[in-house]
């Protein structure tokens, strides 16, 4: 019985922790703020792209990353800094966007960069599923961590599909207001990321 409820506890833990940093509400709003007059195939095209990197990432790093990490002799922090300077870029273009932001070559980037890394498996993710793993306690605990990852992914890819409606909604100035508090939010994060990742060299160096 307490073998059971430890590992429930474990499974709630996975599933929580992980959807709370891979944050769909927020991925949704952005990926809104990214997609303004993308045709819903395309739009559908992105998602699919996203939430299927997002998963095999997240999945990569949860059996392998302490393997990869110190294969390459790189630490999470500088995945961090490398995370928030690219969300600065998406948060400056989102600021002062142009008509052609994106060519036709360019939309499947916006799945890979920012949508799948680093907002859905960025650096707080990735390390969240990592430590998950290696706080489990064998292979009875480790599937719930693989369930963490589909479940948080999946409310994501659903949002995302159903966010047209959400558009409807708000009408075209709307979303522009959206866009650019989305632009800060974003920024935000990026220099969060930025100083997650000084610090924790900062700290490193130190001791």
């Amino acid at each position: 019985m307490t073998l059971v409820l430890e590992v429930l506890s474990f499974a709630l833990l996975a599933v929580t922790s992980v959807i709370a940093v891979v944050e769909p509400g927020s991925n949704i709003a952005i990926y809104l703020s990214l997609t303004e007059g993308i045709s819903k195939e395309e739009k559908r095209r992105i998602i699919d792209k996203a939430m299927r990197i997002s998963f095999i990432v997240l999945v990569f790093f949860a059996v392998a990353g302490q393997l990869v990490f110190s294969f390459f002799n790189v630490t999470i922090f500088a995945f961090e800094i490398a995370g928030g300077i690219l969300l600065v870029d998406v948060a400056l273009r989102m600021l002062h966007p142009r008509k052609d932001e994106y060519s036709a070559e360019e939309l499947e980037d916006i799945a890979v960069v920012p949508l799948a890394f680093p907002l859905t498996a960025g650096p707080g993710s990735i390390t969240t599923v990592m430590l998950l793993m290696s706080q489990a306690s064998g292979p009875i605990e480790w599937p719930f961590v693989f369930i963490a990852i589909f479940v948080s992914i999946l409310l994501s890819y659903v949002g995302m599909v159903y966010a047209d409606r959400l558009v409807g909604r708000l009408g075209k100035e709307g979303l522009r207001v959206v866009t650019r508090i989305m632009a800060i939010v974003v920024l935000a994060i990026a220099v969060q990321f930025i100083i997650n990742g000084v610090t924790g060299v900062t700290t490193r160096f130190i001791h």
